[in-house]
């Protein structure tokens, strides 16, 4: 991986570059939801080439990065107790923290409200026990639907494996043998957003690559993926929080 810098009037942005021996003939950029800055560029590529991509980009990526750094800025940090708003599946619900002598029964969706039992009443442990909850309410729905997303594609032919993973700049990824890996956090997304990434990454058994024949097959099978992802895109800060 290697760095370099983006000059535009005041404005200096550094970002990093990775050589991909899939990619051929141009540069992915990509902003993430913090407001750093990634580059995907074809294997042999020049530095000069690369600077030059960029630079040509320079406006876009500006623009795109003042953005995503304004949305983070205005993300408040949790600080779980009651009353805090939580999400699942897009819909948004109340945290209710409720002290207990005994044995703390798990998290469990009441009504409108997450209820949450804890013995002290320290911030970690109402943590930990809300990441507990999402592991396991994440591990279940991404479950069964990837299996059943898996039924309507015809190159799968079984279900991948797959496996939740905390990523701070990415919903999901597929590795080469196969494996899909999803980003824990994506379980709180609207369900459209969700099939969108799953869909995507399940592309990735049949292309590897982000190329043209990757894209048709998104657009034949997913639907209106590019309102879902403009809305995942919009959710991101919210989410990751």
């Amino acid at each position: 991986m290697t760095g370099f810098v983006l000059a535009y009037g005041e404005d200096r942005i550094p970002y990093q570059v990775s050589y991909d021996d899939a990619r051929k003939s141009r540069v992915a950029i990509h902003v993430n939801p913090d407001g750093s800055v990634a580059v995907d560029a074809p294997l042999g590529f020049s530095d000069e080439s690369i600077k030059q991509a960029v630079q040509k980009r320079a406006r876009w990526v500006v623009g795109h990065v003042r953005e995503a750094k304004a949305r983070y800025a205005q993300v408040r940090p949790r600080e779980y107790v009651s009353g805090e708003q939580v999400l699942y599946l897009g819909r948004r619900y109340m945290l209710k923290v409720i002290p207990v002598e005994g044995k703390p029964a798990s998290a469990k969706l009441r009504g409108n409200r997450l209820e949450i039992e804890t013995v002290s009443g320290m911030e970690d442990d109402i943590k930990g026990r809300l990441r507990a909850w999402y592991s396991v309410r994440a591990r279940d729905y991404l479950s069964r639907r990837i299996d059943a997303l898996a039924k309507t594609l015809p190159w799968v032919d079984t279900p991948p494996p797959f496996r939740l993973l905390e990523m701070s700049r990415q919903w999901g990824s597929c590795s080469p043998s196969g494996e899909i890996i999803i980003n824990r956090q994506l379980v709180k997304a609207p369900r459209e957003c969700i099939d969108y990434v799953l869909i995507h990454e399940l592309a990735h058994l049949k292309h590897h690559d982000h190329g043209p024949a990757f894209w048709n097959l998104i657009d034949t099978h997913a639907g209106d993926w590019q309102k879902a992802k403009r809305h995942l895109d919009g959710l991101v800060e919210v989410l990751l929080n």
